[in-house]
């Protein structure tokens, strides 16, 4: 489903990530253009959650700056939280509300603003082999297909942004392959995603970001103007 309006450039500058005491990642950089895929890469604890959240608002950069095209994040939250859809190790459903209940719910949400909006949720739905079981309980469903119901939302309620941390995780190959198909129509009407993964996805001409080693480079200078 195509993701409304222009889409601009997501920049970050040479931002850097604390959790508590300890300093995740720094002097990091990225671009990421309309129809573009950045696959984020490295051991675990390297800082791919973490940047995945400073990129979705959920985490104040320690240094550094966000850009959504020649605008700062951090001058308008609210427009950058309405242009995203994060997707997080948590699927965030409530057990007594069906699929179908849930993305009418999301969409809603989003305020997107359609004749039939029920017809989005028809597609979404669909989209991610849902139909079938759309009308149950989400406390019956097994753990890939909450997976699925999480990740129908993005279809349901478009945005430019989509941010995805192991998105595959409960997933058996006809849901990752719908997950792929979807990401491919995300990009191919000007959407963006930045991915997060163990597991191999098809991303045709992703860009990689290798998280390993930011947090060991930072130089002496950096260490005193993050303070």
């Amino acid at each position: 489903m195509p993701a409304p309006g222009p889409v601009a450039h997501l920049v970050g500058e040479r931002l850097a990530c604390r959790r508590g005491e300890r300093l995740v990642f720094a002097g990091l950089s990225f671009r990421l253009a309309a129809g573009g895929a950045l696959l984020l890469t490295g051991a675990n604890g390297s800082g791919k959650s973490s940047l995945l959240r400073l990129v979705a608002g959920l985490l104040p950069p320690a240094a550094g700056r966000l850009s959504w095209g020649a605008a700062p994040v951090a001058a308008d939250p609210a427009a950058h939280h309405a242009r995203l859809h994060y997707v997080g190790h948590l699927d965030a459903l409530k057990p007594a509300m069906t699929p179908r209940e849930t993305l009418v719910f999301w969409v809603g949400l989003r305020g997107c603003r359609r004749p039939r909006p029920e017809l989005a949720v028809d597609q979404s739905l669909a989209a991610f082999g849902l139909d079938a079981i759309a009308d149950w309980p989400c406390r019956w469903l097994s753990a890939g297909q909450r997976r699925r119901v999480a990740l129908a939302r993005l279809v349901a309620a478009p945005a430019p942004l989509w941010l995805l941390d192991e998105p595959t995780s409960a997933l058996d190959q006809d849901g990752q392959q719908r997950l792929e198909e979807a990401i491919a129509a995300h990009r191919g009407a000007g959407g963006m995603v930045m991915l997060a993964t163990h597991m191999p996805v098809a991303l045709d001409a992703a860009a990689a970001l290798a998280l390993d080693g930011f947090a060991a480079s930072l130089d002496h200078a950096d260490s005193e103007s993050l303070g």
